[in-house]
């Protein structure tokens, strides 16, 4: 497969009132929708190309899995040694956060993080670049995320990379929005056919769930300035990521059962806490999930933290992500 052309993000133009009519939403400094249908997306975290520091020992590409939607994926292949006991290596497929409307698998804080999670765990890693609301309102990046494992399952036995990758032990991740989407495209999985794969896991970091009754966190949290995701900023993703008349009540906001080994990484200071923990409390297994609290750490800490804490938490994470995918023992 040869390397896809990535998408930039564009800056705001604070003349385009004038020419596509006035907005009629937007999350401030990320994202304008107009009148006319015109979005402009800030260019807030910069787009890389798929090249590592080889002292990383992971090789990266990117590649093409729908052309016609423009949905590609940035690969992540730890580089085995002659000397490693494993001949196999999980993969994990990864959908990044953004509220479903922002984002790329080419933003440097998913690639330096993505890149850190494949060496720290010895996993191939598959990023996937879903199409965006609201021009492609949901369930098109659900559709998106099912889509890329039915590829994997046709592209198996045609890539050099899949030569390492053990096909039976499939994990899908994601954080904030791309946590939801996980979690969906897993549980539309469980009722696929997917032989010879298998899906054994999920890991949603700080997954992005809503309603129309506030939670006790979102009205701590609420509009602290200080915060990545204030209720403001979770309200207008979901007016955008939904069809036009949908609320928060809509499924596509809840989660549903759980029914594969999943990890849950919550942060403390996020405003999505209280729903993380009750996703794992309410009609759930309790032998399938496991839950891990950040203490001291709020939401994206792990690719937009900047503090010391910031750095030691998503080190930690990465560790419990590592324990998750391997079975070890690390979550006492």
């Amino acid at each position: 497969m040869g390397a896809t052309k990535l998408t930039h993000v564009t800056t705001i133009n604070p003349n385009n009132t004038n020419i596509h009519g006035p907005v009629v939403d937007e999350v401030e400094g990320l994202i304008r929708v107009y009148k006319d249908g015109h979005v402009e997306r800030s260019q807030i975290v910069p787009c890389v190309g798929p090249s590592l520091a080889l002292e990383l020992g992971v090789a990266c590409s990117d590649v093409h899995i729908d052309k016609l939607n423009n949905v590609w994926a940035r690969l992540y292949v730890p580089m085995v040694t002659k000397s490693s006991s494993v001949s196999k290596l999980p993969l994990l497929v990864y959908f990044h956060g953004g509220g479903f409307c922002v984002g790329s698998a080419s933003w440097s804080c998913y690639h330096e993080f993505l890149a850190r999670l494949s060496s720290r765990s010895q996993c191939l890693v598959m990023s996937v670049n879903y199409r965006l609301a609201p021009e492609n309102p949901l369930p098109a990046a659900y559709e998106d995320g099912f889509n890329a494992i039915r590829w994997l399952n046709k592209s198996r036995n045609d890539n050099l990379w899949a030569k390492l990758c053990d096909f039976d032990r499939i994990f899908l991740a994601g954080d904030s929005a791309g946590g939801n989407i996980a979690h969906r495209v897993a549980a539309k999985l469980a009722e696929a056919d997917l032989k010879p794969m298998n899906i054994e896991g999920t890991i949603l970091i700080q997954p992005f769930f809503g309603g129309e009754a506030r939670t006790e966190s979102e009205r701590r949290v609420e509009n602290n300035k200080s915060s990545v995701l204030t209720l403001a900023a979770s309200d207008a993703w979901w007016r955008l990521a939904l069809r036009c008349g949908a609320n928060r009540e809509h499924p596509y906001c809840k989660p549903v059962k759980i029914k594969t080994r999943t990890l849950v990484c919550v942060a403390e200071m996020d405003l999505l806490v209280d729903r993380n923990m009750e996703m794992c409390d309410i009609g759930n297994n309790e032998k399938l999930i496991k839950r891990v609290v950040y203490r001291g750490v709020g939401h994206a800490f792990q690719i937009l933290g900047k503090s010391q804490l910031a750095h030691t938490t998503t080190l930690e994470m990465l560790c419990h992500i590592d324990a998750f995918i391997h079975h070890y023992d690390q979550f006492n």
